[in-house]
């Protein structure tokens, strides 16, 4: 007899997923450029690339360099801005049937909370994404990110100018990502996201250059996926919010590991770069190794770690 099809649905932070596979914010663009390639609608949730309070062109090029197991890219948070994203971006969100998860930073205290601001009363925005990540930039991002102090600073504005759920996107570029989690979670956070890119460096050997412009940038890839999991693994133990995991997952067996680790959803990055329906593949995988393992819920493989 043919197994029953597994439920996939989590719920993170009151937002209903289909099932826990989601892009990572920064390379999926505002959802409609993969439009051609995957149904958009059987993704957990979409979420946008990064927004700030005025449009942003990033950093100079070269701002992508390939690794032998990962990206390095330094693009600077390049976006439209908020009020451009909500005129022009948000009109195609608004015909899929999938939540929205909208990215965004600031430069500033005051930027991160006027841009707050601004997406709290859109409808079609189901959840927020905070990025305190980035090392990409020269101001705000990271440096919010490594500080708890400045974390919760940054993190308890935001909560007061937000009417929607809020998920924080935390750095790897830690001691211990533990204590940035939880600092997060007290100043208001209802979910965690990690981990963001790991500052690395590559050289042209021939003209003994760096090769990106910005000097350094963000690894990303199959490179830091043990990093990420080891991180999620610590995250999930230190709050009780519900955890999303990303870093390097290109195969389904790559977003089960992270689910067992106790992330109620995952994010997938660079993969989308290689294969434009990879997340479709991961679905998919999810599914069919539910069915082999006579698993009929997602929840009985999330945080089932055996140690």
């Amino acid at each position: 007899m043919k197994n029953k099809r597994p439920s996939l649905a989590v719920e993170i932070a009151g937002i209903k997923l289909k099932n826990p596979v989601m892009p990572a914010s920064g390379t999926f663009g505002y959802g409609e450029e993969y439009a051609p390639f995957i149904d958009l609608e059987r993704l957990g949730a979409i979420v946008t690339k990064g927004l700030s309070l005025a449009p942003k062109a990033g950093n100079p090029t070269p701002r992508i360099a390939e690794t032998i197991s990962g990206m390095l890219n330094a693009i600077g948070l390049q976006n439209v801005g908020v009020d451009a994203f909500i005129q022009h971006k948000l009109p195609f969100l608004r015909e899929i049937n999938t939540p929205v998860i909208v990215n965004f930073f600031g430069n500033t205290l005051d930027e991160y909370g006027e841009v707050a601001r601004r997406l709290s009363d859109i409808p079609e925005v189901a959840g927020v994404e905070l990025n305190i990540s980035c090392p990409n930039v020269k101001q705000g991002g990271i440096v919010f990110g490594t500080d708890p102090k400045a974390a919760s600073e940054v993190v308890g504005l935001v909560r007061k100018h937000l009417k929607k759920p809020l998920i924080v996107k935390l750095t790897p570029n830690v001691t211990d990502i533990s204590v940035t989690a939880r600092a997060a979670e007290e100043a208001g956070a209802d979910a965690i996201c990690c981990i963001n890119t790991l500052t690395g460096m590559a050289v042209d050997v021939k003209t003994r250059r760096p090769r990106l412009a910005n000097k350094t940038g963000g690894l990303s890839g199959p490179a830091i996926r043990p990093v990420a999991v080891r991180m999620v693994h610590q995250v999930v133990q230190a709050v009780k919010v519900p955890v999303i995991g990303v870093g390097g997952i290109m195969r389904p067996m790559d977003a089960l590991e992270f689910l067992i680790v106790g992330a109620k959803a995952v994010q997938v990055g660079t993969a989308n770069f290689v294969d434009p329906a990879v997340m479709m593949t991961i679905i998919d995988g999810i599914e069919a190794f539910c069915v082999e393992e006579g698993i009929t819920d997602i929840h009985q493989l999330i945080g089932s770690l055996q140690l």
